[in-house]
């Protein structure tokens, strides 16, 4: 019996010593991605190709050396972290539409990515697939390109289109890296001014075509039942929609509840959170609620069109419940890690340019880590409706967040946990109710029309608190952090977390 314990011991050892490991150099991965990413430095393929051979060689060499396999382990995974993201830099050749730039052509490519309707016109990414020159010479090319165009007419995802227009780089405006902000949608040249005309359709996956389809459907029925701007809340509400908001999204970052009309893992998570209190209620067993909202998850992010955000945004919210459901809260930080990884082998330039990955990625990490730590004070707040979930949570995620949002947008929303508390309890309401409204419009409109009403009333008392809150003069002050004050910030709540309480014994 001894020695099977101590083996299991030495088994267990073991294990953490390699998964400790195995972070390491998934952190070392994301490092040289980050390096690569913020440093702006052009480097031949040759030089990572002799420094690797160099790593492996000295790694062969000294082998038995745990120091320096470590260390030389490290490096590897470094280089090949820098190596991913010069990967994803396009080859400027005459194949490629980013040699063109400074030009002017007629462009021929279709629609590969959902339109970004927004008041004051349409935003497009275009795949190229062939130029036209002087002659009228067509000329095979590649590469997405991002242009501007007004309300109407619209085009749709798939439809294919010939574009004149003046082709340029995206360079930053002020402090705003614009030209790696189009980077994480691979795009990498603007098409100015452009003068479009349709010649086709159906081009691109039949998949997506069709979920887009089935949104634009869905969306006709949204502003048949409600007016604005409750019709663009209720879109954003179901699918991310925030297009036709106008002055509300201001009000929504000077209160801190924008995360209800994005599709983030902070969102999802909370929701998710609050949905499982309520399935407890109805004694819906842990188990069986966590597999149905798993699943209700899943049809979301599929119909909210599958982009990278909403993907991940699900991914998050998955991890976040599964944590709670197998209460292995210690083994997420790795999981967590290993998405990271994941997602920036997938595109390397959502890990430093992408507020959107950092705050589900952090808001996540919050979720998972400090719900724990703040939840003794609130013993004694009532389950009903799931208050005290989406206090914890929304807690938790503020804290999470902070000091990133501080350092990104400079904002700091004064009421945005009393804020959150006031509407949060009522959100999945009105989006079970936004959605068999949509439901029944299809089927039974004069039911579709009451259950409508009530979503209204609903979205009516959010707008009321959120424009309140937002009308105080202190709801929110303009507090930026410095790059070394957001470390400072993430060194303090990791140390918070990692606190050991130790009781103090005196002897007699």
């Amino acid at each position: 019996m001894t020695h099977s314990v101590i083996s299991m011991e030495g088994i267990n050892k073991i294990t953490n010593s390699k998964s400790k490991t195995f972070v390491l150099f998934c952190f070392c991965f994301l490092i040289g991605i980050a390096c690569a990413s913020v440093t702006d430095l052009q480097i031949d393929f040759v030089y990572l190709y002799v420094s690797l051979f160099i790593s492996l060689s000295t790694l062969i060499i000294f082998w038995k050396n745990n120091l320096v396999r470590y260390i030389v382990f490290s490096l590897v995974f470094f280089i090949l972290g820098v190596g991913r993201f010069f990967i994803s830099i396009p080859i400027n050749n005459d194949n490629n539409v980013i040699y063109y730039a400074g030009d002017k052509k007629t462009i021929i490519g279709y629609v590969s990515a959902e339109p970004d309707v927004r008041m004051d016109g349409v935003r497009y990414i275009v795949h190229s697939q062939k130029f036209v020159d002087k002659t009228g010479v067509e000329h095979q090319i590649s590469g997405d390109i991002y242009l501007k165009s007004f309300l109407y007419p619209r085009y749709e995802y798939g439809d294919k289109l010939e574009i004149k227009c003046s082709l340029e780089l995206p360079e930053p405006i002020e402090d705003f890296r614009y030209d790696k902000y189009l980077a994480r949608y691979g795009v990498f040249t603007l098409c100015q001014n452009p003068n479009i005309t349709k010649i086709g359709s159906g081009d691109g996956s039949k998949i997506l075509g069709g979920i887009y389809t089935l949104k634009s459907v869905v969306a006709e029925k949204i502003n048949k039942l409600w007016h604005e701007p409750q019709a663009s809340f209720m879109a954003g509400l179901l699918y991310g929609y925030r297009g036709g908001l106008g002055e509300l999204n201001e009000l929504f970052s000077r209160t801190g509840v924008t995360h209800i009309v994005a599709i983030s893992g902070y969102n999802i998570t909370i929701i998710a959170t609050i949905l499982i209190s309520i399935c407890l209620a109805f004694y819906v067993p842990r188990k069986k609620a966590f597999w149905v909202i798993s699943f209700g998850i899943i049809i979301f992010v599929i119909f909210a069109g599958l982009s990278a955000s909403v993907v991940r945004a699900g991914i998050m919210g998955i991890i976040v419940l599964l944590s709670r459901q197998t209460g292995r809260v210690s083994q997420v930080g790795s999981v967590m890690l290993i998405t990271a990884v994941v997602m920036a082998v997938q595109n390397p330039y959502i890990l430093m340019w992408d507020a959107g990955f950092q705050l589900s990625f952090i808001s996540t990490l919050g979720l998972v880590y400090l719900t724990v730590k703040i939840r003794k004070p609130f013993e004694k707040v009532p389950e009903i409706f799931g208050i005290k979930e989406s206090l914890l949570s929304t807690l938790s995620a503020i804290i999470a967040t902070l000091p990133l949002i501080l350092f990104q947008f400079g904002r700091l929303s004064i009421v945005a946990p009393i804020v959150n508390i006031l509407i949060l309890w009522i959100i999945p309401w009105i989006m079970m109710l936004g959605f068999f409204a949509v439901l029944f419009s299809f089927v039974f409109q004069p039911l579709a029309l009451v259950i409508s009403w009530v979503a209204w009333i609903g979205m009516c008392f959010i707008i009321f608190v959120v424009r309140w809150f937002a009308s105080l003069q202190f709801s929110a002050v303009d507090v930026r952090f410095p790059l070394w004050g957001m470390i400072v910030g993430y060194v303090a709540i990791f140390l918070w977390i990692n606190k050991k309480h130790t009781k103090v014994v005196i002897s007699k």
